[in-house]
């Protein structure tokens, strides 16, 4: 009986230290995070971001990954770091692919309370990240667009006008294809979606002028006169994203008889052109629109990639100032590829180069370029640009070189359907 006492007392003992070593454990965090982190995955109520066809909102059940949410929000809270303490024990639970997230979150107010998060507070931290798809600058920057807001469906001039103007969040997609000679100008907070790859805008510009949070996609723009300006024209404007764009004209006529197929000036900041169909023009990307305008454009950050620019004469882009990242991008019969002017840095790498080229990259007036994986195929210069060093300060996914060409010409232009 003895015995039998002294095993039951070793037993209790050994039960308290475990307890005490689990509460151990959970103290730094309170109750939330002591639990939390032995969950991976946490099914829960969810909407998607931006439904593409511009359909109502439909609740769904979606099992997202909340680990990274919840480092980011332990870590702008000022909790201590969830791996510096020991594994639960027992079998991994699986994993998930992480939830794009955007930018890193910042605290607001004290540190949560103790207990589980409530799911709206979950949700709100998932809002923040920018809309599906969007890359490079523009996502750092957090541009969602129109997210959020209604969608219009518009087949007009006059209705496509009325719809994209304003600041207020709001989804326009354009269902018919259009001429004229003049300009659309878009408000903040606008995503503006071709409905189809067949949707066309003949001679009508877009401007992205002093506004902020724009999104424009799917659209075809071609034979834009110089009077009316570019086919698409970005100035003073912070957090555009220009994806899936079929942009020409033809070179029929004197260089100046239309003017550029994406424009980025007057100081832009956080802008994205990916994805995107650039041919047969004379005047194609530029970015930076003066020598003497340093005081406005230093702080320009663009980023250029998995474009097909084709028949075209100069400018892949031009830039001026700033910080620049052109990668992955495919150069089919382009005489002057990427010029990098007067103090401008640029990060360039896997693009490659195919057909008739006099000047892959080159510096004018004290450009740099840090430049790495390149195909200069058989032009005439490959890369003569000043040598320079920049940090990218977002994730990206670059394609390698020998798969540059086959991708951008499968995906690139206006081939979605919203």
């Amino acid at each position: 009986v003895l015995f039998k006492m002294k095993l039951s007392l070793l037993a209790l003992s050994l039960g308290f230290t475990a307890l005490s070593a689990v509460k151990a454990d959970v103290a730094p965090y309170g109750q939330c995070g002591g639990t939390l982190r032995n969950i991976q995955a946490l099914p829960i109520k969810a909407r998607p971001l931006a439904p593409p066809d511009g359909s109502a909102y439909t609740r769904t059940t979606t099992t997202v990954n909340v680990s990274p949410v919840l480092a980011q929000y332990h870590q702008a809270a000022g909790h201590p770091a969830l791996r510096d303490h020991p594994a639960p024990r027992g079998p991994p639970a699986p994993q998930e692919q992480p939830a794009q997230l955007g930018p890193p979150l910042v605290a607001r107010g004290p540190p949560p309370a103790r207990g589980l998060p409530r799911l709206a507070g979950l949700r709100a931290l998932l809002s923040r990240a920018p809309a599906g798809g969007v890359t490079g600058w523009a996502a750092l920057g957090g541009t969602t667009g129109g997210q959020g807001g209604p969608t219009t469906r518009v087949s007009t001039l006059a209705d496509l006008k009325t719809a994209v103007s304003g600041d207020s969040a709001k989804i326009v997609v354009l269902t018919a294809s259009l001429s004229g000679n003049e300009v659309v100008s878009v408000g903040s907070n606008t995503s503006l979606y071709g409905a189809s790859g067949s949707v066309t805008l003949t001679g009508i510009g877009i401007r992205v002028n002093k506004v902020s949070n724009v999104i424009i996609r799917n659209l075809k723009i071609t034979k834009v006169l110089a009077d009316a300006g570019d086919a698409i024209g970005v100035q003073e404007a912070s957090k555009v994203f220009i994806d899936h764009v079929d942009l020409s004209s033809d070179r029929d006529h004197d260089k100046d008889y239309y003017d550029g197929l994406a424009d980025i000036t007057h100081g832009c900041t956080y802008v994205t052109l990916s994805n995107s169909y650039l041919h047969d023009h004379w005047k194609t990307v530029l970015i930076g629109h003066s020598d003497s305008n340093a005081s406005e454009d230093t702080a320009m950050t663009v980023t250029v990639n998995n474009n097909y620019f084709k028949n075209l004469n100069s400018r892949g882009p031009s830039f001026r100032f700033g910080k620049g990242h052109i990668y992955n991008n495919y150069y089919q019969d382009m005489n002057d590829g990427i010029n990098t002017r007067v103090g401008a840095v640029l990060r360039v790498e896997n693009n490659v180069w195919t057909g008739t080229c006099s000047s892959a990259l080159y510096s004018t007036d004290g450009g740099y370029a840090d430049a790495s994986g390149n195909d200069f195929g058989t032009c005439e210069s490959g890369n003569t640009a000043l040598a320079g060093s920049i940090s990218i300060p977002y994730s990206y996914s670059l394609l390698p070189t020998s798969s540059v060409a086959s991708s951008v010409v499968a995906n690139a232009g206006a081939k979605l359907s919203f």
